[in-house]
């Protein structure tokens, strides 16, 4: 692109900068969320010897910047916008999602097109989901989440269930990750406990989305799983209005509980708190070959 051309284009006429690594989730107006997306993205900046900038698909550029440090959270599109305009030209996407939701298969899509249009000397790589790097190091984390909760406290002399429990998707190929996942705790927790079943928080109205059943208020009142000790798996990578304190996951526990006294529920950390995650976002960024 010329220089009449990139002034049309309203780019600045300066030269392409190094490559910029952007770690991107769903994004939260909670801003614990984003605090926690930035302390992975340093984490996993160390791992690869690079910068690597936290950017959200949508909201948390809506939190305050003042309950972020006195830094505002970047969304997507304007975060490499504003990069475009200093001269960048070469991004590599490295997605925090467990599997291909729409935001990965539509939404960034999407994006790429908006910027090409800006600059046809762009080059976005994106890696994959943190499933299709390594699902077995996440089943790994998984169960480790909920070993480290199956204390003779907790126990009291019995077994527990555990309920591995998402958001829920629209999105089929997602709900099968979370399937795929409890079949595996499943098989690697084996006689530690009484069963592993995979549900949802909530789900969207229909037939069309019966495959995210069952939900996790469903599952609490069964008969088996509304008493004894159970293991809420929290398939969730950030601290938002869902899986945070105070959150949805946490209010559905409480009320299952309140319905069925003899119910004790305990949940795991999120498995974004988990430090094998970075390894296997730095899994996917290397598969890329995008820094070399």
């Amino acid at each position: 692109m010329n220089t009449a051309k990139r002034k049309r284009a309203g780019l600045r006429s300066r030269p392409v900068s190094e490559q910029k690594v952007l770690l991107v989730d769903n994004g939260s107006l909670r801003p614990a969320a984003t605090l926690r997306l930035r302390k992975i993205a340093s984490a996993l900046g160390k791992k690869l010897g690079r910068k690597v900038e936290p950017v959200s698909l949508l909201h948390s550029n809506k939190v305050p910047a003042r309950q972020l440090g006195g830094r505002k959270a970047e969304i997507l599109k304007d975060a490499v916008a504003r990069r475009l305009q200093r001269g960048a030209r070469d991004f590599v996407i490295v997605p925090l999602f467990f599997g291909r939701s729409r935001g990965l298969t539509e939404f960034i899509p999407d994006l790429i097109q908006q910027w090409r249009r800006q600059s046809a000397e762009l080059t976005v790589r994106v890696a994959a989901p943190l499933a299709a790097v390594d699902e077995d190091r996440l089943a790994c984390i998984l169960e480790s989440q909920v070993r480290a909760k199956l204390t003779p406290r907790f126990l009291r002399g019995q077994r527990a269930r555990v309920a591995l429990v998402d958001h829920g998707s629209p999105v089929r190929v997602v709900t099968q990750v979370r399937n795929r996942l409890a079949a595996q705790l499943r098989r690697r927790l084996a006689d530690d406990v009484t069963g592993v079943a995979a549900c949802s928080m909530e789900r969207r109205p229909g037939a069309a989305y019966a495959f995210n059943e069952p939900l996790l208020e469903t599952l609490l009142a069964k008969p088996g799983w509304n008493t004894g000790p159970v293991v809420v798996a929290q398939l969730f990578l950030l601290p938002g209005r869902h899986a945070g304190p105070r959150g949805d996951v946490e209010r559905i526990c409480r009320r299952a509980r309140e319905k069925s006294p003899g119910l004790r529920t305990v949940r795991t950390k999120l498995a974004g708190e988990d430090p094998a995650i970075i390894d296997i976002l730095a899994a996917g960024f290397a598969k890329l070959g995008a820094g070399k």
